[in-house]
């Protein structure tokens, strides 16, 4: 199935090593879920974390929400043997953290062969080799790591994320130009609904599908933030009426809102319904 016939506007990290956080996941009405083995689980944890996960995604329940398991780096005394535990895991996709060249996924391809795979991109390195990574026949999605990225940069905080507007740029590019999914990083400061839609709002109009989230409450945000408004699906059922009544009676040129229609906003037009009609679909299922 192509990864990009579903949305992904909410994406949250839950620890693989809590059972209750676990369970939870399986009734919040994300798009997907990263089931993380690396930053949200202490080291004396992560065998523990790789067992109760396993255990957690075979007793299933979690419907058409996208399952990702984030392991540990292949560099790490955990990662080789995460890797090969998530071939036997019930998941649609391994995440890679710090991705840093196309060799690191050719690495990680080696222990889990057909499993698709998603690039957490948040290292200096990797957004300069972003297009080689994204060519890369077994990604599927890139997921901004801007905790770390930052952290590497030695930037400071900004509302505005300038520091951040080349690496979130190049990756963006990169993932377009293939195909693939790519979602935005998380925004830390959990219990602030209005900075949240901020820069999910700027996300969005950036290109992003969605936002990767660090806790339940930022889910409605996100969701609402990343899915077509109302106004939007409005404008886009108009723009495709008049341009197909124009081309049926061969005359004239197709007009909405004081505005020329033409083939290029009919195919956006579509898309927005397109997506409209997945989101629904998501919330029926």
């Amino acid at each position: 199935m192509d990864p990009r016939s579903r949305p992904y506007r909410s994406v949250l990290y839950i620890p693989g090593s809590k059972p209750r956080a676990l369970d939870k996941a399986r009734s919040l009405p994300v798009d997907a879920v990263i089931f993380d083995l690396e930053d949200a689980v202490s080291a004396d944890e992560k065998e523990n974390a790789r067992e109760t996960l396993t255990a957690a995604l075979a007793e299933g329940g979690y419907g058409n929400r996208m399952r990702i398991v984030r392991i540990n780096g292949l560099d790490t005394v955990w990662g080789h043997v995460d890797a090969e535990a998530v071939t036997k895991m019930e998941c649609d996709a391994v995440l890679l953290p710090k991705v840093s060249s196309p060799a690191d996924l050719d690495a990680l391809a080696e222990i889990t062969g057909d499993l698709p795979i998603w690039a957490m991109m948040e290292t200096p390195r990797g957004m300069l080799n972003a297009v080689e990574i994204a060519a890369h026949p077994k990604l599927q999605g890139m997921v901004m790591g801007t905790n770390d990225l930052a952290k590497e940069l030695q930037t400071r905080f900004r509302p505005d994320r300038m520091p951040m507007m080349t690496g979130l740029g190049l990756c963006l590019l990169a993932a377009k130009a293939e195909g693939l999914v790519i979602v935005d990083g998380v925004y830390n400061a959990f219990k602030d609904a209005e900075g949240l839609e901020v820069e999910c709002v700027q996300g969005r109009d950036m290109g992003f599908d969605g936002k990767t989230l660090i806790h339940p409450a930022q889910v409605d945000v996100a969701n609402s933030a990343f899915a077509p408004s109302a106004d939007e699906i409005d404008l886009a059922r108009r723009q495709i009426a008049a341009f197909e009544e124009v081309e049926a009676s061969g005359q004239g040129v197709a007009v909405v809102d004081g505005r020329i229609v033409e083939n290029l906003h009919v195919a956006t037009a579509r898309e927005i319904l397109a997506k409209a009609e997945m989101i629904e679909a998501m919330q029926a299922g």
